[in-house]
């Protein structure tokens, strides 16, 4: 990076944003931020296939996002939560998914590589921050896939008429000396599954959405059929003396809460961005598009149902089978177990797809072995991070029931979902201003860090109090222009704000900072919300802390400009994401909350697997990544570097 005139490699430190870094040692790593891809930066070898246009992308949204949990979540929460007001439950939580697509479509469009999440993380946070997500995610992907896989056997039984219609090769068997249920259906599914997309990702996507319009006719089935027979019996669920909210406003939210992760899976259409024919207008259409089918299925389905069956006489297993039962139609129960097994597998799909892009995007960076990283000439697919994903996957359905471990699956995408809101602030207000340069451009970077030393010094000779460097320039207060008017009584006295111009200097020092407190404000308000057993004058200090740093966030990022260079940061012409900050506050602030609501057990789990993941980075990936020996340089100099330098970064 330049310092007064000289490059600095991320070794003495590089890390990412002012150009003033000191030397961290070895915690520079974790600041040290990867570039945006431009004309200059390839991902390097094999490129995977760009197939993939709004249908397809609708396909893996829809197909990743509605399993098989919404034909059992409707009966839990309506006779808990919600009651008739389910399909209410289920807008609020569709809503609150929405403001993370929102942030989704911005950095998909601007950054369109395989990495989802990790890969934004990277670029805009650090490589340690980068890291965790990634490696949660690693966790999400291959739990989520295994627990899916499992629950495609007992479905498939009902389907073929009991829990002994299966054949003995596949059906699950209990094996005393281990103590242990097996399940080879699970296992042979997933390897199938793998197979699949391993053939190449066009393919893969046509079967997901044959598959996942078979899920959407059965959901269609229930809300007809079920329409036509409310309005036979005159909707009985909707005529009760408890009224529309039965539990009130706050059981209507903590429903909300409940069916939030009914959403779960949209993201998986950014995970594909690198695949994606033209990735500025078909990513944020395609992740708007499979959001809003969603919610409007869920909503349609929670108020046929509801209506046909009061809340209270709901079965919380098989409620929608049961509602149709009990209105004579028993043999509805064959399309409902039909659409529950479309929907498992093409959940499965959803889950095993994203992960082989993020093994490859980590190991591009030089974080795991380049075995990740090999894509395959003819199908240009990455085939050993996929083959590597479905044995893992495969091992873990066959062997281990891993419904108890469900809640792991949950932390990495609210720590995604989170991170990428993170991202959002940071591109619009403080986008990295420093890009790492491979140390083979050292000869170019010394030849035009000379030539700018020079005009910098012909500059000052002519006009000295032109140099931008000048000691009297770094001196400046914060704010450029003050006009106190001390003359005037204390009721006259003004301070015109509408006057004050902050240095870009500083601007992006209070914004960043901003940034900061406001993450800090939310941990605190929603911790001490979601602690009831904290003494009650620790909680309302906390909470009130909280909340004060919040809003102050919030003013201070309203009142102050985001960044000119946003404009040009990434892939230009994309989506935009509205209502910054407020959006990526809100979305932030429901994220967390909804983390910190996942309960000990959950945590204590996945700070295991978090620790092991530290472990791997500070012994391989921290020593071996490819920002190890980069240069880095002001952002408005790159391109001038690559165009005097002979060599291609690839």
């Amino acid at each position: 990076m330049y310092t007064g005139g000289k490059a600095v490699d991320s070794k003495e430190g590089g890390g990412g944003g002012s150009g003033k870094q000191g030397s961290w040692g070895g915690l520079n790593s974790l600041i040290r931020r990867k570039q945006v891809d431009s004309a200059h930066v390839k991902s390097g070898g094999q490129q995977l296939a760009k197939e993939l246009t709004i249908p397809h992308l609708v396909a893996i949204g829809v197909g990743s996002t509605i399993g098989a949990g919404v034909y059992i979540l409707v009966g839990t929460v309506a006779r808990e939560h919600s009651g008739p007001a389910l399909a209410i439950s289920f807008l609020i939580a569709g809503i609150a998914a929405a403001l993370s697509a929102f942030c989704y479509a911005e950095l998909a469009s601007r950054c369109p590589s395989a990495g989802s999440a990790y890969h934004y993380t990277y670029i805009c946070i650090g490589e340690g921050v980068a890291w965790l997500v990634g490696w949660a995610l690693i966790l999400e992907y291959t739990i989520g896939g295994s627990a899916v896989a499992r629950g495609i056997s007992p479905n498939l039984a009902l389907l073929f008429g009991g829990e002994d219609s299966l054949p003995a090769f596949i059906a699950r068997q209990y094996i005393p000396a281990l103590d242990m249920v097996v399940d080879p259906c699970a296992a042979i599914l997933v390897f199938i599954v793998t197979g699949l997309l391993c053939v190449g990702i066009k393919e893969s996507t046509v079967a997901q959405g044959i598959v996942t319009i078979a899920n959407v006719c059965a959901m269609i089935f229930v809300i007809v059929a079920g329409t036509y027979l409310g309005f036979k019996t005159g909707w009985a669920g909707y005529e009760l003396p408890t009224g529309y909210f039965p539990f009130g406003v706050n059981g209507m939210l903590a429903g909300s809460a409940t069916v939030f992760f009914a959403y779960i899976g949209f993201d998986t259409v950014a995970s594909a961005a690198e695949e994606v024919k033209n990735p500025q207008r078909d990513l944020p259409l395609g992740i708007g598009a499979a959001l809003s089918i969603c919610c409007a299925l869920y909503m349609l389905v929670s108020i046929v149902i509801v209506g046909l069956v009061p809340y209270h006489a709901m079965d919380p297993d098989t409620p929608i089978s049961t509602a149709f039962a009990s209105h004579g139609m028993q043999w509805a129960a064959y399309v409902i177990t039909a659409g529950a097994v479309t929907a498992l597998c093409s959940t499965l799909m959803g889950s095993i797809l994203p992960q082989p892009r993020i093994l490859m995007a980590m190991a591009r960076d030089g974080l795991l072995p380049s075995f990740f990283s090999d894509i395959n000439k003819r199908t240009q697919v990455p085939v050993k991070s996929t083959i590597a994903t479905g044995i893992g996957a495969a091992v873990l359905a066959f062997f281990m029931d891993v419904s108890q471990l469900a809640g792991m699956v949950s932390v990495g995408t609210l720590l995604a979902f989170t991170m990428v809101a993170i991202c959002v602030l940071i591109l619009r207000y403080v986008p990295p201003d420093e890009v790492p340069l491979p140390s083979s451009l050292q000869e170019s970077i010394d030849s035009v860090s000379s030539w700018q030393g020079r005009n910098s010094h012909e500059i000052s000779e002519e006009d000295p109090k032109a140099h931008v460097g000048s000691s009297k320039e770094s001196t400046k207060p914060l704010l450029d222009k003050v006009d106190i008017l001390v003359e005037l009584s204390l009721i006259e006295k003004q301070l015109p704000f509408v006057n004050y111009t902050i240095s870009e200097d500083n601007r992006r020092k209070i914004a960043g900072w901003t940034i900061m407190f406001t993450c800090v404000g939310v941990l605190l308000l929603t911790y001490s919300a979601s602690d009831l057993g904290l003494p009650s004058f620790l909680r309302y200090t906390l909470c009130g802390a909280g909340g004060i740093l919040l809003l102050l966030g919030l003013v201070v990022l309203t009142f102050i400009d985001q960044d000119e260079a946003r404009h040009n940061f990434g892939h230009t012409g994309g989506f935009i994401c509205p209502f910054v900050p407020l959006l990526p506050i809100v979305c932030i602030l429901i994220n967390v909350y909804l983390l910190i609501n996942l309960g000990a057990d959950t945590w204590a789990r996945v700070t295991i697997w978090l620790l092991v993941g530290v472990v791997i980075y500070v012994f391989y990936g921290r020593t071996h990544s490819s920002l190890e020996d980069a240069i880095y340089v002001p952002a408005a100099h790159a391109d001038e570097i690559f165009r005097s330098s002979e060599n291609y970064v690839s």
